[in-house]
Formats: structure tokens, sequence, C-alpha cells
């Protein structure tokens, strides 16, 4: 078997990401209208699509800056606010299904990876055991599950990684520029997420010669 490991950017496959996004968004609306900048629902919706479509690295300062009329003032305020509101929140959320899916992997013997999270949040969600801390295997055996093509999946094809896009949350409408963004199989929920993996594994075996 080529693939050994899975590694998961844990926001917006691991974890659900939809209460810290609503978090940040009321934060981002509240924090311009203590500046002064009235803004609605509707209005921070539009920015955060507008940021996505962008491809926007940061996020949420594209989506303050496009609130606030790129006044620079404004926006260092309203960025200054909302890091005040947000910075000690832990808005984890296990996505439904998931922990059962880790534990099978790791049943068939496949090292799980896990970035961009504390390790404290998955202790606490109950599925630290299945994560190997230091994941040290070559980038060719492993396949990748994220949810931005940007900041996820291009670098990980880079690396040589196979890739799945957990299509979720406020990245969900993101759709690859390039041949280097396109994953190797496009998931929205945890049934897909494991149909994709069995498959990716199975393309491989089927590509080796049968043993004598």
């Amino acid at each position: 078997m080529r693939y050994r490991a899975v590694l998961f950017d844990v926001g917006g496959a691991i974890d659900l990401e939809f209460a810290w996004e609503m978090a940040v968004d009321g934060a981002i609306a509240a924090a311009c209208g203590m500046e002064g900048v009235r803004v609605d629902q509707a209005m921070v919706e539009a920015a955060s699509d507008q940021a996505v479509a962008a491809f926007a690295a940061d996020t949420y300062g594209h989506m303050i800056e496009t609130l606030c009329g790129g006044e620079p003032v404004t926006m260092a305020r309203v960025r200054q606010r909302v890091e005040a509101m947000t910075g000690q929140l832990d808005a984890f959320q296990l996505r439904p299904g998931i922990d059962g899916l880790l534990a099978r992997l790791q049943r068939q013997g496949l090292l799980l990876g896990a970035i961009g999270t504390p390790w404290e949040q998955l202790e606490r969600a109950g599925v630290a055991p299945c994560f190997t801390r230091d994941l040290d295997v070559p980038a060719d055996v492993c396949i990748f599950v994220g949810d931005r093509l940007d900041r996820d999946i291009a670098p990980a094809r880079a690396r040589g990684m196979a890739t799945i896009q957990f299509r979720s949350g406020r990245y969900r409408r993101q759709r690859p520029r390039n041949q280097a963004e396109t994953p190797d199989a496009v998931v929205t929920d945890v049934m897909e997420l494991e149909a994709a993996l069995s498959a990716l594994r199975q393309a491989w075996e089927g590509r080796q010669p049968a043993p004598t």
C-alpha cells in the first residue's frame, strides 16, 4: 500500500469552524459599529464572499478593509477590537462522525497527523489519541485533507502529496484557478471523505503489479 498517512488541516475538516466563523463575523460587525461604521449581516457575508473569491491571504483583514472602505485608521482600530474579542475564544466543534472515521483509519494502520489547531483542543474533543504528534513520513505516501485551495491544497500538492478538499464553511465556494490548486478529490461530508480516501488508496493499488 502506497499511502501510509493522512494529514488533516484541522480547521474545516476535523473542526466544523461554524461557531468560530460566526463569532468572528459577529466581532467584526460589532467592532465596525464601535467605530461608527454601520454594517449588517448581509454586508458581512458579502465581504466574506469577496475575500474568499479574491483568495485573500488574510481573509479577515480583507473583510475589514471592505467594510471600512479602506480607511487605514478605522481598519486598524477595528482589527484591534476584533483581536481583543476573539483572542481567547475557544469555539472548537468536532465534526459529527469524524471521530469514528479517525478510529477506523487508525485501525487500518494509517498514521494520522494534524496541523492548524492547539493540541489541547483535540484532547478535549477526545480525538488526540488518534493522531501522531510528529508525523514523519515522505510526502508521496501521505494524503492531505484541507478546506482551502490556496493555503492547503496547493502547498500539499507542491510537496508531492495526494490531496482532498473538504468543501465546508467559509471556503466552500473556492474553486481551483489552476492545476496546482486542483485536488485529487472533493468532499462535503465525512461519508464522502471516507469514500475518497478509500478510492485513492485503491487506485494506487490497482496500478501496482500483482504479486508473483
